[in-house]
């Protein structure tokens, strides 16, 4: 097994790369001290001279992703085809749409919600990965959502400690469309994830949910970005997550309240729970208005388990650590709970080790 590591390892090294400079970059530049507004990554560049892939329609061409415009040049390039989705007019799709990314894969996937259809895409990165592989991996999903349609997002991504993961999301939604996501960021080396949807029709709205775990000395960076253009437009944006030991996290959240868009309203909020001494986490929330009329709120909790919270859960016989490890266990089980397919069960229990997720009884 040993030999078969290093041989990977020793095949990654001999592989051509490229650094992607200042990418999953916030629209407001703020904060340059700090470094908060971007991530510069390298990756592999593999030469497809002589390849012939299928490419997605053009229309996907003008859906921004929120990883910007170098990470969609560089999948592009290194996906092997492309794979396009269509749902039809008024249907419901009871199948999910499943981009299963594992170690050293490169997905590009479109798909396109037509007008009163309803689907659920699922992106799961990681499952199958076993320990000690090396690699980057990555996923573009571009999603056209036609108006009064609805679109169920779940992105599950769970890499091993020695892979990079890079995962970019555009939406399109028009009128009257519906779109919620849920992430579940499990770890991984380095994780960057992007996402950008544009609330383009009027009363168009997105709710997402994001959940994240990282520790050791992982690194998660994320940039989520909603245009909202239409009016009466909607957007709630919620994010819960827990950090550990010397672990790296970097958020940029970002409402747009563009000009035209009357009545729009737009909420970000997050609660990180610090388990480390060592920990970085840097929390940029930002609120871009270019309009009256419009309401839009943002806000950040960061802490540490409180006193009376350990005091409650000592009285139920439960140690500082065990208490700490209770957080944690409620976010993989959240992630099992809401699984939709395999694949993304595949990946909690991959990085989980196997280990069976129980509910902690009360004492």
């Amino acid at each position: 097994m040993a030999e078969k590591n290093a041989a990977v390892k020793a095949a990654c090294a001999a592989t051509p790369e490229i650094t992607l400079e200042r990418v999953n970059v916030a629209p407001a530049q703020t904060w340059n001290r700090l470094r908060t507004n971007d991530i510069t990554l390298t990756v592999p560049a593999h030469s497809r001279a002589g390849d012939v892939y299928f490419s997605l329609p053009r229309l996907f061409e003008g859906v921004e992703c929120g990883m910007g415009r170098e990470v969609t040049d560089w999948v592009e390039s290194q996906a092997k085809g492309a794979r396009y989705v269509e749902v039809p007019r008024g249907e419901k799709r009871e199948e999910p749409i499943v981009v299963a990314v594992g170690a050293g894969d490169v997905a590009d996937t479109g798909v396109m919600v037509r007008s009163g259809a309803e689907a659920t895409i699922v992106v799961a990165a990681g499952a199958g990965e076993k320990d000690g592989e090396a690699g980057t991996s990555a996923s573009l999903v571009r999603i056209i959502v036609e108006a009064g349609a609805r679109v169920h997002l779940h992105e599950y991504v769970g890499v091993g400690a020695d892979q990079q993961h890079l995962e970019s999301v555009g939406i399109s939604a028009a009128r009257d469309a519906r779109v919620d996501v849920h992430q579940y960021l499990l770890g991984g080396g380095t994780v960057a994830l992007g996402f950008a949807c544009d609330l383009a029709g009027e009363r168009a709205r997105v709710d997402l949910g994001c959940r994240y775990h990282a520790d050791g000395t992982e690194v998660l960076d994320i940039n989520e970005v909603v245009r909202q253009r239409g009016r009466n437009t909607r957007s709630e944006l919620a994010y819960n997550g827990v950090l550990e030991d010397a672990a790296h996290k970097g958020l940029r959240t970002t409402i747009d309240l563009i000009h035209g868009a009357k009545g729009a309203q737009g909420n970000e909020s997050e609660t990180v729970l610090v388990l480390g001494d060592d920990v970085v986490n840097k929390t940029l929330p930002t609120i871009l208005c270019d309009e009256d009329d419009v309401a839009g709120n943002h806000g950040a909790t960061i802490g540490s388990v409180s006193p009376e919270q350990l005091a409650f859960l000592a009285s139920r016989g439960l140690s500082r650590e065990d208490a700490e490890e209770l957080f944690v266990r409620a976010l993989y089980e959240d992630a099992l709970m809401h699984a939709p397919c395999p694949e993304a069960r595949a990946v909690v229990e991959n990085v989980t080790k196997g280990q069976s997720l129980r509910n902690i009884e009360e004492a």
